[in-house]
């Protein structure tokens, strides 16, 4: 998902902080796990209070996801924008520097009305000639001070392109630390839930919301013989994604030594040749949505009605996704979690 990332003890780095995609297996499995103490949430109600944090946490994070985007279009918009501030200024120093000489050397000679210059011209024809002359530098100084004008004009443009960049730029860069804080705090609480429950069932809740069941799907409706990949694209990035395998869940990383969920769908299909935007809600619309029957290997699945995790279909029931911090990228069941929708590249 856009919004999976690693948090740090300390610092503001794109591998900080951690998001967890929750997995609905979890809910069952810890429902039915023994109370530890009188004075003790019970576990039912710790996984339902540890679902709802990391939820938010995810939205919170799929935030920070396209802000941090957003800043990394706006730092770019910024640098081209002081560059064609640079070349712009340099045209309108060299056309003042122009000018300036034209109208000194008219200074210099004083200036002189035409028909008293005529008047005292001792060769009419050699003043005829050069008025000539004196008016196409006219018509050439002219030219040239509109120029200047129609310079000046796109340099004052260019900069206030460059002032409005950089206050979208803040905005994110505030945005960024606003949605950074709620991830953390969101998952330090989750932290201290799970870390309330005993080993027995801290075992319990981390069998549940791992695979455990590798083998293909029974009774799902719609799943079947998946058949081979939809397209050869398809086929290149399962083929990256399981190379990934067993590489760590980092917040914000989009490869290739760490991955967040919608990181890893988009450097898996960068490896066959296709840009897919950044977060998981962005990548529920980038190629055609098909109906779970036809699922096929190389698909995008997207989970929940916010798009909020996306998985790659790898056939016979399961999907390869970095599910969430201390889980690394790997197989589990394609029904995890609610299906929103199957999504074609």
């Amino acid at each position: 998902m856009g919004s999976h990332r690693r948090l740090a003890p300390s610092g503001f780095d794109r591998g900080a902080g951690a998001a967890f995609c929750v997995l609905s297996a979890a809910a069952a499995a810890l429902g039915a796990l023994p109370a530890t103490s009188a004075t003790a949430a019970p576990p039912g109600d710790t996984r339902s209070e540890v679902d709802r944090l990391y939820a938010d946490a995810e939205k919170a994070t799929e935030a920070y996801d396209k802000a941090d985007e957003r800043a990394g279009q706006l730092r770019r918009r910024v640098r081209d924008a002081q560059d064609r501030i640079a070349r712009q200024q340099l045209r309108v120093n060299t056309l003042r520097e122009s000018l300036g000489s034209v109208a000194g050397a008219q200074y210099r000679s004083g200036g002189l009305d035409p028909s008293l210059a005529l008047l005292f011209s001792r060769d009419p024809a050699d003043y005829l000639d050069k008025a000539a002359a004196l008016d196409r530098i006219g018509a050439h100084q002219s030219g040239e001070l509109r120029d200047l004008q129609r310079a000046m004009r796109e340099l004052a443009q260019e900069r206030a392109e460059a002032t409005r960049a950089l206050a979208g730029l803040d905005r994110s860069r505030t945005a960024l630390v606003r949605h950074k804080r709620t991830v953390e705090e969101k998952l330090a609480r989750a932290r201290r839930l799970l870390d309330s429950l005993s080993p027995s069932e801290r075992e319990a809740y981390d069998r549940a919301s791992r695979s455990g069941r590798d083998g293909a799907l029974s009774g799902l409706p719609g799943i079947g013989d998946d058949g081979p990949a939809a397209s050869g694209r398809a086929a290149a990035a399962l083929a990256a994604a399981r190379a990934a395998l067993g590489r760590p869940y980092v917040w914000g990383a989009n490869g290739p030594s760490g991955f967040d969920c919608s990181g890893l769908m988009q450097w898996s299909y960068a490896r066959a040749g296709v840009q897919l935007p950044r977060t998981s809600q962005e990548q529920r619309y980038a190629g055609r949505q098909v109906p779970l029957s036809r699922i096929r290997p190389g698909d995008l699945v997207v989970y929940r009605s916010d798009a909020g995790h996306v998985a790659m279909y790898a056939g016979h029931g399961r999907v390869i996704h970095a599910p969430y911090p201390g889980a690394p990228v790997r197989y589990d069941r394609v029904d995890m979690m609610p299906i929103s929708s199957v999504t074609r590249v």
